[in-house]
């Protein structure tokens, strides 16, 4: 988080969002949001919209992902499998 408690602008996702912020409007991608924002947006959402927002986000974390080659890794030891 910035000084102001505003997350640095990373423009990652491409989800553009008119936000208001000390009197002044901004175009802000959803990740760069804080949680207040991000819940605004996505209550004027429909079902439809909630869905494609989904796979928007889902496209653009397996781009990066794919990008960085990025693997999650797992603790297996922490399951309860054995």
């Amino acid at each position: 988080m910035c000084q102001n408690n505003y997350p640095v602008n990373r423009e990652l996702d491409g989800v553009y969002v008119r936000v208001k912020r000390d009197e002044k409007y901004y175009s802000l991608c959803f990740t760069d949001l804080i949680e207040s924002e991000q819940q605004g947006f996505l209550e004027r959402l429909d079902n439809e919209g909630l869905q494609r927002m989904c796979k928007l986000l889902a496209g653009e974390l397996r781009s990066l992902g794919d990008n960085l080659d990025i693997v999650r890794e797992y603790d297996y030891e922490d399951t309860d499998d054995e």
